[in-house]
């Protein structure tokens, strides 16, 4: 089964929260940050504007994304965690 978000949402999946510092030792789930690094899994097709023409969506399928620490819908597919948020929610992208 294949999710699309309506208007301007994304679908994005966080990264896995690192479990070992930099030393080597093991950290504990609480010890742990919050990710806020995620991959785009889906987009809408965008907003509309004033004037009724389609803006585009800012996040393409396959970008790395900053997220707010606070913020976002909670969403399972298939025994996965996933997250929905407005494009304009999210802070920026990463490029190589």
């Amino acid at each position: 089964m294949k999710f699309l978000p309506m208007f301007d949402r994304v679908l994005v999946e966080r990264l896995a929260a690192e479990t070992m510092s930099k030393g080597g030792i093991m950290l504990p789930e609480k010890a742990q940050g919050k990710v806020l690094q995620a991959t785009v899994v889906a987009v809408g097709p965008g907003s509309t504007n004033q004037k009724g023409k389609l803006t585009p969506m800012s996040v393409k399928v396959g970008e790395k994304v900053l997220l707010p620490e606070y913020g976002g819908t909670k969403v399972n597919l298939e025994d996965k965690e996933y997250f929905l948020f407005r494009d304009a929610d999210i802070l920026g992208k990463y490029v190589e």
